[in-house]
């Protein structure tokens, strides 16, 4: 029998799962995090978990919080079980659990979101840190502040009464500047290259729209640290839920991950900030090498293989790794056009870096979908590829295979697999890629003049050449004959 997971339960669990060492009444608040989802369990919560472990930061715990309907429902079921975690290693060598009990509360989830801002407001917390998606920082397709966006529009007209996480950043720091409690550091711990900085552009260009003095106080006096974070963690279904009580815990919002994680930081914290160098994590002035490694390889990695396994009912990731073409595609396309556009790091090169995340990838215990890893593809392929396509085109190194990548996402989004059976919506403009999509079977330059995505890359010939023949080639030949055509 699974023991239901609470702080007056952990006594009772399993010797096997690792517990924490500390007591939740020794703990305070000194962080918000908005978007309470696995990947934030599974690698900025345990980070303090384990330094709360060694016996510090117990005045930095995290309070969730979120602006969505779905994050009540998750509010709810943390606080059932006490905001703890159960987080399970997926190791090819042998799986291991332990519980983390660094998140001490869950705000109130409410229209206009007072409750949040009234925490945030408070001069313990010191830190407003997010993961919000890639997509959800309110850019436009050329990387500005989209201040024409309905929500940007209701907040600055309604400025008390927010209805974005931002706009409740913002209403926060003028009660802060108000009651001179102080600014607190924003901390994006999203996949974006240079988040901090887009962070701080989505925050200021949203509180210039209503009130340009705090606009430039926040900017004088938040930071906005740059971050990279890596660390692979699947979606929760049956099969987790089934393997934490299989572990003898019963969690109804389990986390599985990989055995690896990565966080490097800018150390530009303007109220404090835990040691989180202490237990893995690295402070640097140079984050922008390490993120540029880890989006154009790893996250524009998965983008090279998840359209082609969508195509194919290929399930996993893992399962996109054995299949020869597939794989071979990625090796190919990383090796000869993404690598040439990354450099070193301290203790990795490029091309280690590629074999580092082929055995990643690889794992046959993490059961990272492919409709996972391309959901959203309309701010990941032009967040991880396109910037890429443009260095190629500019240096003049290939960009034959990142066109054949463009045009299996094309495909993707025509909205059926070669089987015959239905792709779901998968992206918050399904229903715009779909219709590009189709005309693109017959006229492939119709995906390309997506100019929210593409820019000017319809005009760039080397680039839309290839992506005209291999898109013809995809519908008329099928997908592996044209990724043997690739690699042959």
């Amino acid at each position: 029998m699974a023991t239901p997971l609470s702080l007056a339960t952990l006594p009772d669990l399993p010797d096997s799962v690792r517990v924490p060492s500390y007591a939740r009444d020794d703990l305070t608040a000194g962080i918000v995090h908005i978007g309470l989802g696995n990947f934030h369990r599974a690698h900025q919560a345990w980070y303090l978990h384990r330094l709360m472990d060694a016996g510090l930061a117990h005045d930095w715990a995290i309070l969730g919080a979120g602006v969505r309907p779905a994050d009540a429902a998750q509010r709810q079921r943390m606080l059932a079980q006490d905001c703890l975690t159960t987080l399970i290693e997926l190791d090819p060598s042998g799986k291991s659990a332990e519980v983390t009990g660094s998140m001490i509360g869950f705000v109130p989830v409410e229209d206009g979101n007072a409750p949040l801002i009234a925490h945030m407001a408070q001069p313990s917390i010191r830190i407003v840190s997010l993961t919000v998606t890639e997509g959800g920082y309110y850019q436009t397709g050329a990387g500005g502040f989209d201040a024409g966006h309905a929500d940007m529009v209701h907040d600055a007209a309604n400025p008390d009464t927010p209805r974005s996480a931002f706009g409740a950043m913002v209403a926060a720091l003028r009660l802060r500047r108000d009651t001179d409690a102080g600014p607190f550091t924003c901390q994006s711990c999203d996949n974006l290259q240079g988040n901090g900085d887009i962070l701080r552009q989505t925050v200021v260009g949203l509180a210039r729209l209503s009130d340009a003095t705090l606009a430039d106080w926040i900017d004088a006096h938040c930071t906005f640290p740059n971050a990279m974070v890596d660390c692979i963690v699947p979606a929760t279904g049956p099969s987790e839920l089934e393997l934490a009580r299989a572990f003898g815990v019963a969690d109804t919002v389990p986390v599985t991950h990989e055995n690896f994680r990565q966080w490097v930081i800018e150390d530009r914290f303007c109220a404090g900030r835990p040691d989180w160098d202490k237990v893995g994590a690295t402070f640097t002035d140079d984050v922008h090498s390490f993120e540029t490694m880890k989006i154009r390889l790893l996250n524009g990695g998965h983008q090279v293989i998840a359209n082609a396994g969508e195509i194919l009912s290929v399930e996993t990731i893992a399962d996109c790794m054995a299949h020869p073409l597939i794989h071979g595609l990625l090796r190919r396309v990383e090796q000869d056009e993404i690598v040439p556009h990354v450099a070193a790091v301290p203790g990795m090169t490029p091309l280690a870096y590629v074999d580092l995340i082929d055995r990643r990838f690889a794992n046959p215990q993490i059961r990272d979908t492919t409709r996972r890893v391309a959901f959203d593809g309309s701010s990941r392929h032009t967040g991880f590829i396109v910037p890429t396509i443009r260095d190629g085109l500019k240096s003049g190194t290939p960009v034959t295979g990142l066109a054949l990548v463009e045009a299996l996402w094309a495909r993707m989004c025509e909205g059926t697999r070669e089987d015959g059976s239905t792709i779901a919506p998968n992206d918050p403009i399904w229903d715009d890629l779909q219709q590009a999509a189709r005309a693109a079977r017959e006229r492939p330059m119709a995906w390309l003049e997506q100019d929210r995505l593409y820019g000017d890359l319809a005009q760039a010939k080397p680039f839309a050449e290839a992506f005209d023949r291999w898109l013809t080639m995809i519908w008329r030949d099928g997908t592996e004959a044209t990724l043997r055509t690739y690699l042959a």
